[in-house]
């Protein structure tokens, strides 16, 4: 499948770039590769706290004495958020 996806872009590469100018290439390439890391980021986040969550949730069911340490762990993957956040503002 990637095979394909390479063969696609280097053999299209050429004739889109005669027809972009520079201008949109450069104003909008860094703002969609910042959008692009920072949706990622939350999907991986996202996929993170799903099992922190369930395990921290069973925890906190069997001893109360958890709910710190698991409320910290199931925010923890949002900084990974909050810092591609940042970098969207950088770019």
């Amino acid at each position: 499948m990637l095979e394909i996806i390479f063969d696609l872009l280097a053999n299209n590469a050429v004739p889109l770039q005669e027809h972009v100018s520079t201008d949109v290439v450069h104003g909008s390439l860094p703002k969609a590769a910042a959008a692009l890391g920072v949706g990622l980021a939350a999907l991986g986040a996202g996929i993170a706290e799903r099992g922190i969550g369930a395990a921290a949730v069973g925890a906190i069911a069997e001893d109360r004495e958890f709910f710190g340490i698991g409320l910290v762990m199931t925010v923890l993957p949002e900084t990974l958020v909050i810092l591609a956040l940042v970098v969207i503002f950088l770019v």
